[in-house]
């Protein structure tokens, strides 16, 4: 990408407000993960800026997270390490040490790649999941108690337990926080609001003591950058720890590249996933090497890198040296730093990156990716990130299944008077060939479908059904038990006097047929190349029979109309062609609604002089798809036709202008209907 002046700025402001939020919670998650609170910010040093050399991302955030943390401190827990000493150091370096090989072999078998087959309701259910676990962990902190761990019933109970301790002061200052931010931010959202919080913060304790009034604030921490450190490995229980540390591997893996992944999409980039996962094993060999735990994505920092217009690692660069300045300079700054509105930056920064957006589109579209969004970030709420993605996938492989087992499936027929064919459900001018079945199938066929097509075409057959088409264009492959099933479905037809084919597939299928032990579908004459062919076999040739439906009119006739007071009556094989296969029910609709506009418009402009001209030009400008169709623009002239009574402060004489264009306009495509026969 081409670096200008004006980008390097917005991204090391951006770096400069992220180092400065990443301060309460890289401390607050050193301290779950066993570590002394200042060890957060060490690896919210150099981790950051090896994560960027590598990254394919541009503004996506590395460092001290939620998730590694609450495992790192479990693992302490089981193995009875006491937090903060200097064993319960020596083994988080170690826990991050065996993370970065888990990951580095990760990187080695290419894993990331299978992060591919993750749908977009999977990641945003499971980016939300994450938001709203986060969001829960830090809701005490808002009112002066400490976050919960745990799933979200365990954080939910932690909630309700720590209430009694609630300091109303804290509260006020964490819930203004976050509803300050959340407005500045739809108001005016380039505004630092979360720097001016921190800033208000420290004048509040300075000049007001909010502490004397139960504020919590955060911790002295000592100056200084921090020192080289190598564990010590043999003192730390290395088999114990292989099982624990793949599950954090396999979490940082997970979590952060669905994370990243659904920033990339929505921002139009591609992101290499492998390349990501060597990126988070240095990151990890610099957290150990500095006595960090466990680093991986952080979507609330992320959330924010994004509101600030951040378009390169030079944000995290930017981060990495402003935390350095921190250390050196202004540890003791941070001890005046009020938790609660530290605290409400980051839930606000973790409900922007909340995807409940995906989920109201998806009920609206599609009810069962909803469910499976809901089922992913319920996972992750209830039972944790690993198993919340394993159930997403699941979900997912299963939406795939079903859409193989069950895929799209119609009859077809023809449009008296128009070339092609058409579906009976989606065309209501479509009918049926006399005799005849045409069936479409929109997948491949094996052993899990097959029953569809065959109860499909049984249930279509009637008493004078000779012959049936498979129409299949959409099936390019057939296991063996199709097309077992094909031959006995042919056989059962013949027995009836019912004669089948199969038409317009691609040749390869035929390859398949043959070698799959349906050879005799090749030979009997059931494989043909088009329907036109398997009719003309049938002893059918255009204009084909059709079945008549009540209160059809004379296919011969193009159009019968009569006006009567300015309305029209249109023939039914005028209805139009290309909207309805676009538009399906809505089509007539969409008509209706541009042939009033486009009368408006006339209203205003047309003149004897000019309404033919203008007739054909508003005719094609409010056509927005392209060039309508003449199928669909003779059911716009006879809306037109129909209303244009219906123009107000409009001179007779121009009404009848207009009406004359249409007729004109009506001859013009008549003859062009013609010249495409």
């Amino acid at each position: 990408m081409n670096f200008t002046g004006k980008s390097l700025l917005k991204d090391a402001f951006g770096g400069i407000i992220v180092a400065l939020v990443s301060i309460p919670i890289s401390m607050g998650y050193s301290q779950i993960a066993g570590l002394p609170m200042q060890y957060g910010l060490y690896a919210s040093l150099i981790p950051i800026l090896v994560y960027a050399l590598f990254t394919s991302t541009r503004n996506f955030v590395f460092g001290v997270d939620a998730a590694p943390a609450v495992l790192v401190g479990a693992i302490l827990t089981n193995l009875g390490i006491e937090s903060e000493s200097d064993e319960a150091i020596n083994t988080v370096a170690i826990i991050s040490l065996m993370v970065a090989v888990w990951l580095m072999l990760f990187f080695i078998v290419r894993a990331g790649n299978a992060v591919r087959y993750i749908s977009k309701p999977v990641m945003a259910g499971f980016v939300s999941g994450i938001c709203c676990t986060i969001i829960l962990m830090q809701i005490p902190k808002l009112y002066g108690s400490a976050s919960g761990t745990g799933e979200g019933y365990e954080l939910i109970r932690h909630i309700i337990a720590t209430i009694p301790d609630l300091n109303l002061l804290s509260l006020f200052l964490g819930i203004t926080t976050v509803a300050l931010i959340l407005l500045i931010r739809k108001i005016r959202p380039k505004i630092p609001t979360q720097i001016i919080m921190m800033i208000l913060g420290y004048f509040l304790t300075v000049c007001f003591n909010v502490d004397d009034h139960g504020v919590k604030l955060l911790p002295h921490v000592e100056k200084g950058l921090p020192d080289f450190f190598i564990p010590d490995i043999k003192a730390a229980p290395i088999v114990d720890l292989l099982f624990p540390t793949l599950t954090i591997a396999i979490v940082i893996m997970s979590e952060t590249l669905l994370a990243s992944g659904s920033i990339e999409l929505r921002e139009y980039r591609r992101m290499d996933n492998n390349r990501e996962l060597l990126g988070y094993s240095l990151g990890n060999f610099a957290s150990a090497v500095f006595g960090g735990c466990p680093v991986n994505g952080s979507v609330s920092r992320s959330s924010l890198a994004r509101q600030y217009g951040v378009n390169s690692q030079f944000m995290s660069v930017t981060a990495s040296v402003t935390m350095a300045a921190v250390l050196l300079f202004l540890t003791p700054v941070i001890e005046y730093l009020p938790v609660p509105i530290l605290t409400g930056i980051v839930i606000a920064a973790l409900i922007s990156a909340c995807e409940f957006d995906v989920a109201s589109e998806l009920i609206k579209t599609n009810r069962k990716e909803f469910y499976i969004f809901l089922s992913a970030f319920a996972g992750v709420l209830l039972f944790g990130t690993i198993y919340g993605v394993i159930i997403g996938v699941l979900l997912s492989f299963l939406a795939v299944i079903i859409r193989a087992v069950v895929p799209p499936r119609e009859f077809v027929g023809i449009i008296p008077g128009k070339d092609g064919f058409y579906s009976l459900s989606r065309y209501r001018d479509a009918r049926p060939i006399k005799n005849t079945v045409i069936y479409r199938f929109g997948g491949n066929l094996f052993f899990a479908n097959i029953d569809s097509l065959e109860n499909d075409i049984m249930g279509a057959l009637k008493e004078d059904t000779r012959y049936v088409i498979i129409y299949a264009t959409s099936i390019g492959d057939v296991d063996v038990t199709a097309a077992e099933r094909l031959v006995i479905l042919n056989n059962n037809l013949r027995a009836r006097g019912i004669s089948l084919y199969m038409t317009d597939h691609v040749g390869a299928l035929n390859d398949k047929l043959r070698t799959s032990g349906a050879r005799e579908l090749l030979y009997n004459g059931t494989i043909r190349r088009t329907i036109i062919l398997a009719l003309r076999d049938a002893g059918m040739h255009m204009p084909y029979p059709v079945e008549k439906y009540e209160g059809d009119i004379d296919p011969d006739h193009e159009q019968v109309k009569t006006i009567d007071a300015g309305h029209v009556q249109t023939a039914r094989n005028e209805l139009s062609t290309e909207l309805e296969w676009i538009l399906g029910k809505d089509s007539n609709a969409i008509l209706e609604k541009m042939s009033a506009e486009i009368l408006d418009d006339l209203s205003h402009i047309a003149t004897p002089e000019n309404a033919g001209e203008e007739v054909v030009r508003q005719a094609e400008s409010h056509a927005s798809w392209g060039r309508i169709g003449l199928m669909d623009e003779g059911k716009l002239l006879d809306l037109l036709e129909q209303h244009i009574n219906e123009l107000a402060d409009t001179s007779d004489s121009t009404r009848a202008a207009i009406s004359e264009s249409i007729r004109e306009r009506r001859r013009i495509r008549r003859e062009k209907l013609k010249g495409a026969e």
